[in-house]
Protein backbone atom coordinates (compact mmCIF):
# COMPACT_ATOMS: atom_id res chain seq x y z
CA UNK A 1 0.00 0.00 0.00
CA UNK A 2 1.25 3.57 -1.25
CA UNK A 3 2.28 5.76 1.98
CA UNK A 4 1.28 9.16 1.56
CA UNK A 5 1.96 12.55 3.81
CA UNK A 6 -0.43 12.99 6.50
CA UNK A 7 -1.43 16.48 4.61
CA UNK A 8 -2.81 15.14 1.82
CA UNK A 9 -6.27 13.96 4.41
CA UNK A 10 -6.35 17.66 5.11
CA UNK A 11 -9.86 19.16 3.46
CA UNK A 12 -8.95 22.91 2.26
CA UNK A 13 -11.27 24.15 5.23
CA UNK A 14 -9.10 22.44 7.72
CA UNK A 15 -6.05 24.26 5.81
CA UNK A 16 -7.23 27.68 5.94
CA UNK A 17 -8.48 27.39 9.92
CA UNK A 18 -4.98 26.68 10.59
CA UNK A 19 -3.71 29.76 8.19
CA UNK A 20 -5.87 31.76 9.63
CA UNK A 21 -4.97 30.50 13.12
CA UNK A 22 -1.06 30.74 12.22
CA UNK A 23 -1.51 33.84 10.93
CA UNK A 24 -3.13 35.50 14.28
CA UNK A 25 -0.03 34.54 15.86
CA UNK A 26 1.57 37.21 14.39
CA UNK A 27 -0.42 39.75 14.84
CA UNK A 28 1.18 39.81 18.61
CA UNK A 29 3.45 37.04 17.97
CA UNK A 30 3.73 34.21 20.28
CA UNK A 31 4.68 31.99 17.68
CA UNK A 32 7.89 30.68 19.81
CA UNK A 33 8.46 30.89 23.38
CA UNK A 34 10.16 34.39 23.34
CA UNK A 35 6.18 35.50 23.10
CA UNK A 36 7.93 39.28 22.09
CA UNK A 37 4.84 40.30 21.17
CA UNK A 38 5.78 42.31 18.04
CA UNK A 39 3.24 42.98 14.92
CA UNK A 40 5.16 40.74 12.32
CA UNK A 41 2.32 40.58 10.17
CA UNK A 42 3.66 44.49 9.87
CA UNK A 43 6.98 44.18 9.44
CA UNK A 44 8.04 44.70 13.38
CA UNK A 45 10.77 42.22 14.52
CA UNK A 46 11.72 40.74 17.93
CA UNK A 47 13.94 38.28 18.81
CA UNK A 48 14.66 36.55 15.82
CA UNK A 49 14.74 39.24 13.84
CA UNK A 50 11.82 38.34 11.21
CA UNK A 51 8.62 40.07 10.29
CA UNK A 52 6.19 39.19 8.12
CA UNK A 53 8.07 36.78 5.59
CA UNK A 54 10.54 33.86 5.68
CA UNK A 55 14.19 34.36 5.40
CA UNK A 56 15.42 31.59 3.44
CA UNK A 57 19.62 31.12 2.97
CA UNK A 58 19.61 28.01 0.93
CA UNK A 59 18.09 25.30 -0.42
CA UNK A 60 19.42 21.53 -2.01
CA UNK A 61 18.89 17.86 -1.64
CA UNK A 62 21.29 17.32 1.31
CA UNK A 63 23.24 14.15 2.33
CA UNK A 64 24.57 15.04 5.44
CA UNK A 65 21.16 13.46 7.78
CA UNK A 66 20.94 10.52 9.13
CA UNK A 67 20.63 7.73 6.87
CA UNK A 68 17.00 7.74 7.45
CA UNK A 69 16.38 11.06 6.43
CA UNK A 70 18.42 11.50 3.37
CA UNK A 71 18.39 8.10 1.91
CA UNK A 72 19.73 7.55 -1.20
CA UNK A 73 18.80 10.62 -3.13
CA UNK A 74 19.11 13.12 -0.33
CA UNK A 75 16.44 15.05 1.99
CA UNK A 76 15.53 18.52 0.26
CA UNK A 77 16.46 20.80 3.28
CA UNK A 78 15.57 24.15 2.84
CA UNK A 79 17.35 26.46 5.39
CA UNK A 80 15.62 29.28 6.92
CA UNK A 81 17.96 32.27 8.64
CA UNK A 82 17.88 33.61 11.96
CA UNK A 83 16.62 31.81 14.81
CA UNK A 84 15.20 31.99 18.11
CA UNK A 85 18.25 30.68 19.95
CA UNK A 86 21.87 31.95 20.17
CA UNK A 87 24.15 29.09 20.65
CA UNK A 88 27.56 30.68 21.64
CA UNK A 89 28.97 27.23 19.55
CA UNK A 90 26.61 27.49 16.15
CA UNK A 91 28.20 25.92 13.41
CA UNK A 92 26.06 27.70 11.45
CA UNK A 93 26.13 31.46 12.90
CA UNK A 94 26.81 33.45 9.37
CA UNK A 95 22.99 32.07 8.88
CA UNK A 96 20.95 31.85 12.31
CA UNK A 97 22.58 34.54 14.28
CA UNK A 98 23.68 37.42 10.93
CA UNK A 99 21.09 36.83 9.12
CA UNK A 100 22.51 35.98 5.43
CA UNK A 101 19.90 34.61 3.18
CA UNK A 102 16.89 36.68 1.31
CA UNK A 103 12.86 36.98 2.38
CA UNK A 104 10.83 35.38 0.33
CA UNK A 105 7.02 35.34 -0.19
CA UNK A 106 4.85 31.96 0.67
CA UNK A 107 4.32 31.58 -3.12
CA UNK A 108 8.23 31.77 -3.93
CA UNK A 109 8.75 29.11 -0.52
CA UNK A 110 6.35 26.55 -2.06
CA UNK A 111 8.46 26.41 -5.30
CA UNK A 112 11.56 26.11 -3.66
CA UNK A 113 9.39 22.94 -1.79
CA UNK A 114 8.59 21.89 -5.45
CA UNK A 115 11.45 22.40 -6.56
CA UNK A 116 13.25 19.91 -4.08
CA UNK A 117 10.42 17.55 -4.81
CA UNK A 118 11.09 17.31 -8.40
CA UNK A 119 14.83 17.12 -7.67
CA UNK A 120 14.06 13.89 -6.22
CA UNK A 121 14.34 14.48 -2.67
CA UNK A 122 12.74 11.94 -0.33
CA UNK A 123 10.72 14.76 2.13
CA UNK A 124 11.72 18.14 2.84
CA UNK A 125 13.50 19.16 5.40
CA UNK A 126 12.61 22.79 7.73
CA UNK A 127 16.05 23.94 9.22
CA UNK A 128 15.20 26.29 11.74
CA UNK A 129 11.75 26.43 11.35
CA UNK A 130 10.25 27.09 15.07
CA UNK A 131 10.17 31.43 14.09
CA UNK A 132 8.51 30.87 11.08
CA UNK A 133 5.86 28.29 11.63
CA UNK A 134 3.10 30.52 10.02
CA UNK A 135 4.89 31.53 7.25
CA UNK A 136 5.47 27.51 6.51
CA UNK A 137 1.97 26.43 6.74
CA UNK A 138 0.60 28.97 4.35
CA UNK A 139 4.04 28.14 1.65
CA UNK A 140 2.93 24.54 2.07
CA UNK A 141 -0.81 24.91 1.41
CA UNK A 142 -0.07 26.39 -2.00
CA UNK A 143 2.85 23.55 -2.36
CA UNK A 144 0.42 20.66 -1.89
CA UNK A 145 -2.35 22.06 -4.13
CA UNK A 146 0.17 22.05 -6.66
CA UNK A 147 1.29 18.85 -6.15
CA UNK A 148 3.37 18.75 -3.14
CA UNK A 149 3.47 15.03 -2.20
CA UNK A 150 6.50 14.21 -0.24
CA UNK A 151 6.48 14.12 3.65
CA UNK A 152 8.03 17.24 5.63
CA UNK A 153 10.45 17.05 8.18
CA UNK A 154 10.75 20.02 11.06
CA UNK A 155 14.26 19.78 12.01
CA UNK A 156 14.05 22.47 15.50
CA UNK A 157 16.43 22.96 17.90
CA UNK A 158 12.86 22.10 20.48
CA UNK A 159 12.46 25.68 21.58
CA UNK A 160 9.20 25.70 19.86
CA UNK A 161 5.61 26.71 21.54
CA UNK A 162 2.85 24.09 21.98
CA UNK A 163 0.68 25.91 19.96
CA UNK A 164 3.16 25.77 17.13
CA UNK A 165 3.58 22.45 17.53
CA UNK A 166 -0.15 21.90 17.64
CA UNK A 167 -1.19 23.49 14.72
CA UNK A 168 1.97 20.73 12.36
CA UNK A 169 -0.70 18.15 13.66
CA UNK A 170 -1.55 16.22 10.20
CA UNK A 171 1.05 18.32 8.48
CA UNK A 172 4.30 16.83 9.48
CA UNK A 173 4.86 13.53 9.57
CA UNK A 174 8.99 13.74 10.78
CA UNK A 175 10.11 15.42 13.44
CA UNK A 176 13.67 15.95 13.59
CA UNK A 177 14.33 17.35 16.97
CA UNK A 178 17.28 18.56 18.98
CA UNK A 179 17.64 17.95 22.84
CA UNK A 180 20.18 20.11 23.90
CA UNK A 181 20.59 20.75 27.41
CA UNK A 182 18.76 18.52 30.57
CA UNK A 183 19.23 22.37 32.47
CA UNK A 184 17.59 25.55 31.90
CA UNK A 185 20.23 27.26 33.30
CA UNK A 186 22.88 26.10 31.26
CA UNK A 187 20.40 26.42 28.32
CA UNK A 188 20.16 30.14 29.52
CA UNK A 189 24.23 30.78 29.74
CA UNK A 190 25.07 28.79 26.35
CA UNK A 191 22.06 29.72 24.42
CA UNK A 192 20.37 32.32 25.67
CA UNK A 193 16.77 31.26 26.19
CA UNK A 194 14.64 31.41 29.17
CA UNK A 195 12.99 27.47 30.32
CA UNK A 196 14.52 25.49 27.24
CA UNK A 197 14.24 22.27 29.97
CA UNK A 198 10.98 22.54 30.21
CA UNK A 199 9.75 23.87 26.90
CA UNK A 200 11.54 20.89 25.30
CA UNK A 201 10.14 18.34 27.50
CA UNK A 202 6.55 19.32 26.81
CA UNK A 203 7.09 19.82 22.79
CA UNK A 204 8.84 16.69 22.20
CA UNK A 205 6.08 14.45 23.81
CA UNK A 206 3.25 16.49 21.57
CA UNK A 207 6.18 15.56 18.57
CA UNK A 208 5.80 11.55 19.91
CA UNK A 209 2.04 11.87 20.36
CA UNK A 210 1.48 12.88 17.08
CA UNK A 211 3.48 11.11 15.22
CA UNK A 212 4.64 8.28 17.01
CA UNK A 213 8.53 6.57 16.84
CA UNK A 214 10.34 6.56 13.78
CA UNK A 215 9.04 4.15 10.77
CA UNK A 216 11.30 2.95 7.86
CA UNK A 217 9.74 1.75 4.17
CA UNK A 218 11.60 -1.37 3.05
CA UNK A 219 14.42 0.86 1.75
CA UNK A 220 15.12 2.30 4.90
CA UNK A 221 13.88 5.74 4.24
CA UNK A 222 12.09 7.63 7.15
CA UNK A 223 8.09 8.29 6.28
CA UNK A 224 6.51 9.25 9.77
CA UNK A 225 8.29 9.58 13.47
CA UNK A 226 10.32 11.27 15.60
CA UNK A 227 13.91 10.92 15.41
CA UNK A 228 15.75 13.37 18.45
CA UNK A 229 19.11 14.58 18.28
CA UNK A 230 21.49 14.93 21.18
CA UNK A 231 24.90 16.72 20.73
CA UNK A 232 27.30 15.95 23.28
CA UNK A 233 28.93 19.07 24.64
CA UNK A 234 31.95 19.06 26.74
CA UNK A 235 32.40 19.00 30.42
CA UNK A 236 28.59 17.55 31.01
CA UNK A 237 27.19 20.81 29.86
CA UNK A 238 24.57 19.02 28.09
CA UNK A 239 23.43 17.24 30.99
CA UNK A 240 23.53 13.57 28.55
CA UNK A 241 22.39 11.62 31.30
CA UNK A 242 19.15 13.63 32.36
CA UNK A 243 18.50 13.92 28.94
CA UNK A 244 18.41 10.22 27.59
CA UNK A 245 16.60 9.15 30.88
CA UNK A 246 13.88 11.68 29.62
CA UNK A 247 13.41 10.24 26.59
CA UNK A 248 13.14 6.73 27.51
CA UNK A 249 10.31 7.87 29.57
CA UNK A 250 8.61 8.59 26.44
CA UNK A 251 9.68 5.47 24.50
CA UNK A 252 12.23 3.09 25.70
CA UNK A 253 13.28 2.27 21.79
CA UNK A 254 12.94 5.66 20.68
CA UNK A 255 15.29 6.85 17.59
CA UNK A 256 17.79 9.30 18.54
CA UNK A 257 21.21 10.31 16.92
CA UNK A 258 24.00 11.02 19.99
CA UNK A 259 25.97 13.28 18.05
CA UNK A 260 29.97 13.47 18.57
CA UNK A 261 30.90 16.03 15.85
CA UNK A 262 30.93 19.28 18.49
CA UNK A 263 33.81 21.79 17.70
CA UNK A 264 34.11 25.04 19.34
CA UNK A 265 33.08 27.40 16.67
CA UNK A 266 31.78 31.29 16.68
CA UNK A 267 32.14 32.62 20.40
CA UNK A 268 32.76 29.22 22.11
CA UNK A 269 36.37 29.97 22.57
CA UNK A 270 34.86 32.73 25.28
CA UNK A 271 34.03 30.11 27.57
CA UNK A 272 36.80 27.99 28.25
CA UNK A 273 34.44 24.79 29.36
CA UNK A 274 33.25 25.02 25.70
CA UNK A 275 37.02 25.42 24.09
CA UNK A 276 37.70 22.07 23.07
CA UNK A 277 36.14 18.78 21.23
CA UNK A 278 34.51 15.68 23.71
CA UNK A 279 36.78 13.27 23.86
CA UNK A 280 35.93 9.47 23.25
CA UNK A 281 35.76 8.63 27.16
CA UNK A 282 32.87 11.31 27.27
CA UNK A 283 31.15 9.75 23.65
CA UNK A 284 31.33 6.25 24.88
CA UNK A 285 29.88 7.01 28.14
CA UNK A 286 26.78 8.82 25.87
CA UNK A 287 26.16 5.64 24.20
CA UNK A 288 25.87 3.50 27.48
CA UNK A 289 23.48 5.83 28.59
CA UNK A 290 21.82 4.93 25.86
CA UNK A 291 21.03 1.58 26.02
CA UNK A 292 17.84 0.68 24.83
CA UNK A 293 17.22 3.83 22.67
CA UNK A 294 17.24 3.19 19.24
CA UNK A 295 20.65 4.92 17.77
CA UNK A 296 20.75 6.33 13.99
CA UNK A 297 24.20 7.38 13.74
CA UNK A 298 25.11 6.90 10.31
Amino acid sequence: MERVPSYLNLSDRQWKEKIEKALSMLESCYVCPHKCGVNRLKNEEGFCKTGRYAVVDSYFPHFGEEKPIRGIRGSGTVFFSWCNMKCVYCQNYQISQLGEGTSVTPYELSRMFLKLQSMGCHNVNLVTPSHVVPQIIESLYLAVKDGLRIPVVYNTSSYDSLDSIKLLDGIVDIYLADLKYASNDLARKYSKVKNYWNTAQEVIKEMYKQVGTLKLDDKGVAYRGLLVRHLILPNSISQTENALSFLKTIDGKLAVNIMNQYYPMYKALNYPELSRKITSSEYNNALKLADGLTLCID
